[in-house]
């Protein structure tokens, strides 16, 4: 049993122990100026069913998406999650399981990895993908070093339609390896390929597009390609993977690196997290891929078995050859998009594909068709738009979530040029009284 200091003298014959004063001598260390020296304001104990009615009222403060139709997106959707999905990453054998070193011990997370990988391959349309990475926004940002690590060039050229937090991580991570960052304004709701062509210089690494963008809107991807490869740059395609039902692959589309968030892939919108990064790309940039691939092969009595083929990262080999210090999988995770995949199969992925896109047609209709408010198109849109609206979106949010609907983003925020605009989504799990209701909230 560990030693527990409960009682004053406990505590003190701790204290003799390890030869301090007192217990303030123990943070020596730290300097006075950051140390914290009051007490800390903390409320009394309380017992088990008065710490539950406690944590149910806090949590009662928020408005959830099983509470409310969800109407924001913006990265984080709230798609149907099919009882397959918990049923079997709640397994005790994957929720407990670390990162599987021994093979001969860890065939099941294995085979479960190499199954993500291979299903992730099928999606992107490319012949590599890796044993999955944080989010989607460190997805894009290790494609945009990989880039750097191929061509031996040191600008990055983004999009102003990426996501603005992954532009964010992405400014971090150019900013830590000292490569320049240059960003390209849009057109209305799409990349402005004119400033784009211009941009591309000699020294551009790759370019950086979503697609579906920010907006919901399908960009020009066979322009940008082009443009790319005239210059020597590498095409880094950010993808919803849900779109990949209806749409071209990243790799017909001519991506050299695909990179997407899996959230959508069977996990839960959980007020922003934990998340899954998706990564695939060119089989000839393989060992300049960052994180792990899972191999099969075959065991000394000719069994099928799995085994980590490609361990790039610094925890397995010298810091100096590592091609990023991505230091984990979201395995988990990882496994909860290769149920989800699994469970839907090609028809069912299409289906949802289908419905995101009719339904969120149908409520960009209705609303167009409301006094004061206006739909921003001028490119087709998958399951997100951009309405600009006759008051301000904070004011109208309020009003909607009063009527059990939450409303859609805030562009003025990340956008100045968008004020009084809001970013819709629809997924398949909105119906359609939801989506009246939210057309008849938005006319009051």
């Amino acid at each position: 049993m560990p030693y527990i200091a409960n009682t004053p003298d406990d505590r003190r014959k701790m204290l003799q122990s390890v030869g301090a004063p007192g217990v303030a001598d123990l943070f020596d260390q730290i300097p006075s100026d950051v140390r914290f020296s009051s007490e800390l304001d903390l409320p009394q104990a309380m017992s088990e069913i008065e710490l539950r009615r406690h944590f149910a009222n806090l949590a009662n403060a928020n408005t959830s998406g099983q509470q409310a139709a969800c109407f924001i997106g913006a990265g984080i959707y709230d798609h149907y999650i099919p009882s397959t999905v918990p049923a079997v990453v709640g397994r005790s054998e994957f929720y407990t399981s670390y990162t599987p070193y021994q093979p001969e011990i860890s065939q099941g997370t294995l085979q479960s990895i190499f199954e993500f990988q291979s299903l992730i391959c099928r999606l992107t349309g490319l012949e590599v993908a890796n044993a999955s990475l944080y989010d989607g926004a460190t997805a894009l940002a290790e494609a945009a070093l990989m880039a750097s690590s191929i061509t031996r060039r040191s600008q990055w050229l983004v999009s102003n339609c990426v996501n603005p937090a992954y532009r964010e991580t992405l400014a971090t991570y150019s900013w830590a390896s000292e490569y320049e960052l240059v960003e390209v304004g849009q057109s209305g709701v799409v990349t402005d390929i004119a400033e784009l062509e211009k941009s591309i210089g000699d020294d551009t690494a790759c370019v950086l597009i979503q697609n579906p963008n920010f907006f919901g809107s399908i960009e020009d991807i066979a322009k940008i390609k082009a443009a790319a490869q005239a210059k020597g740059a590498l095409l880094v395609v950010s993808f919803d993977p849900i779109s990949l039902g209806l749409m071209k692959t990243p790799g017909e589309l001519g991506a050299d690196i695909a990179v997407g968030e899996g959230q959508s892939l069977g996990l839960s919108m959980a007020f922003g997290g934990p998340l899954l990064g998706l990564f695939a790309c060119k089989q000839q940039y393989m060992r300049q891929m960052p994180g792990r691939i899972v191999g099969a092969t075959s065991d000394a009595e000719g069994k099928l078995a799995y085994v980590l083929t490609l361990q790039t990262r610094e925890q397995h080999i010298r810091r100096e050859k590592a091609t990023s210090n991505i230091c984990t999988n979201q395995g988990l995770c990882a496994l909860a998009a290769t149920v989800y995949l699994s469970t839907l199969g090609r028809s069912g992925l299409r289906r949802v594909a289908e419905l995101c896109v009719e339904k969120s047609h149908y409520l960009a209709d209705r609303i167009a068709d409301l006094d004061g408010y206006k739909v921003l198109s001028g490119a087709p849109f998958f399951k997100e738009f951009v309405i600009k609206c006759p008051a301000p979106i904070a004011e109208i949010n309020a009003r909607l979530i009063e009527n059990g609907l939450i409303g859609g983003l805030d562009l003025g925020k990340q956008y100045p040029e968008f004020a009084d605009c809001m970013l819709l989504c629809v997924t398949e799990k909105r119906s359609r009284d939801e989506m009246d209701a939210l057309v008849e909230g938005l006319r009051r």
